[in-house]
């Protein structure tokens, strides 16, 4: 309500959950998933967001029942809520929804922003393995440049079966195995990137890890990926991936438990290629009220690194994880050379999926430690400062509040230019998004979207006021 900050709102009438966000610069148009809903918002001048178009996608009554005979609730959980949003193309998008717990996919035609019935009588497409069943579970999807869908959620109703697979496209279905526990049965996914110019795709989640003695169920960060010239195996691993490696993330500060609970993570391009990864982290040790939260942020070289490293193996005698010693392989499995791999090959993925090394933060520790905070999002964005420095300013959320941090190189560390608060009552943040062409900020929450400026110059009255707040996208 400060008229020195301006947010703009948008909401409608029984509209709720704008969980997931795709944007169009060309067309300056943000698409909204929601819940039993796709919106199409004009965000074409500035200070102000127009509905345009919407489509109502909810499930049938007889979706509705059967999910209400599986004891769930017809109040919140009965619906459709969306979970996969991508552009497949210039004229159709792609949209997967929770659908009362069967999840499903169609088509949005753009030019008229109406389903497309995929013919064959089924209006709708299983979205099993694109879109979890349940809309509390998490769920990363990413459409890569061929037309191609990496997804990693839940694959079952129980929610204990997690998968990462890879649709659409022209080529072969594949999936993670199941029955070889690669995931453990509680991983959660939060994001998933393909850096352009790489072959490889990243999942970042959460799991039990199993590789450690440890009384109490521990959890650990991870990193996964995949190649994306994997086209599985002929009789070992058909319609498997045959390039799935995982490895541990490290964010920890002496001193203090680590931070072990991955939130979200966000990829940043660099000029010459490759990327930073930032992801933000609470552990499950929480003392205190609302604990601490963390950001670390990783490089792509140290992912590689330790990709192309040491292999953890189970003993089967012991139970217990151990290096791998024995003779090297070549071609090297898991790697993502072409070619049709060895049955031998394949058998040795199928156990030795786990790397032995940890992938350590940039400068060996986080970014940022704030305390009786939790971060939910973040997103981070490159400015040229006046004197020509390019700066990264990270977007954190919160339940309620925004902080603009600008990750400035001083001795001490990041700067925190700016704290919003964005609702009168804290409810958590579902989605943060740049718009770095239109200077926008863009965020989700269960009962609208809200466009917040990246830069409010104007709050500074005095040149001395402007050069205090250090804010890299101001100058006087």
């Amino acid at each position: 309500g400060d008229p020195r900050r301006t947010l703009t709102h948008f909401s409608q009438d029984n509209v709720s959950h704008y969980d997931i966000f795709l944007l169009d610069e060309s067309k300056e148009e943000l698409y909204v998933g929601a819940r039993d809903r796709v919106l199409a918002l004009a965000i074409g001048s500035p200070g102000s967001i127009r509905a345009k178009a919407s489509i109502i996608w909810g499930p049938t009554a007889e979706k509705t029942s059967e999910c209400a005979f599986k004891k769930k609730s017809q109040e919140t959980e009965c619906f459709n809520f969306i979970r996969v949003l991508v552009a497949l193309n210039q004229t159709h998008l792609y949209v997967c929804g929770t659908y009362a717990f069967s999840p499903a996919c169609t088509y949005i035609h753009l030019e008229n922003f109406t389903l497309v019935s995929s013919g064959r009588g089924q209006p709708f497409l299983d979205g099993k393995g694109q879109c979890p069943f349940d809309p509390q579970h998490t769920y990363t999807a990413l459409l890569v440049a061929d037309g191609e869908l990496y997804a990693g959620t839940m694959n079952n109703f129980q929610g204990n079966e997690p998968i990462i697979s890879r649709s659409l496209g022209t080529r072969t279905l594949l999936k993670t195995d199941a029955f070889l526990r690669w995931l453990s049965a509680d991983a959660a996914f939060v994001a998933s990137f393909s850096i352009p110019g790489d072959d490889k795709v990243y999942f970042f989640f959460e799991e039990t890890a199993d590789e450690f003695d440890f009384f109490e169920r521990l959890l650990v960060p991870r990193v996964a990926r995949v190649c994306k010239s994997d086209v599985g195996g002929d009789k070992v691993l058909q319609k498997k991936w045959t390039t799935f490696l995982k490895a541990q993330l490290v964010c920890s500060q002496a001193g203090r438990f680590p931070f072990n609970v991955i939130h979200h993570a966000f990829a940043l391009p660099r000029h010459g290629g490759r990327a930073d990864f930032y992801a933000v982290f609470t552990s499950q040790w929480q003392a205190g009220r609302a604990g601490s939260a963390a950001v670390c942020a990783y490089s792509q070289e140290d992912l590689e690194k330790v990709f192309e490293g040491k292999y953890k193996e189970l003993n089967k005698e012991s139970s217990r994880w151990t290096v791998y010693s024995g003779p090297d392989m070549s071609p090297r499995p898991g790697s993502c050379s072409m070619g049709p791999s060895s049955d031998k090959a394949l058998a040795f993925m199928k156990d030795h999926f786990l790397m032995d090394g940890k992938v350590l933060p940039i400068q060996g520790r986080p970014l940022l430690v704030k305390s009786d905070v939790t971060y939910t999002r973040i997103t981070v964005d490159e400015t040229r400062g006046v004197s020509g420095i390019i700066y990264r300013v990270m977007f954190l959320a919160t339940g309620g509040f925004i902080w603009g941090c600008t990750q400035v190189e001083l001795p001490e560390g990041p700067h925190i230019v700016e704290s919003i608060q964005l609702f009168a009552m804290p409810e958590p943040v579902k989605n943060l998004l740049l718009a770095p062409g239109k200077g926008i900020l863009y965020v989700g929450y269960s009962r609208g979207v809200l466009q917040v400026p990246l830069a409010n110059c104007s709050l500074h009255r005095s040149c001395a006021e402007c050069v205090l707040a250090r804010d890299p996208y101001c100058a006087w």
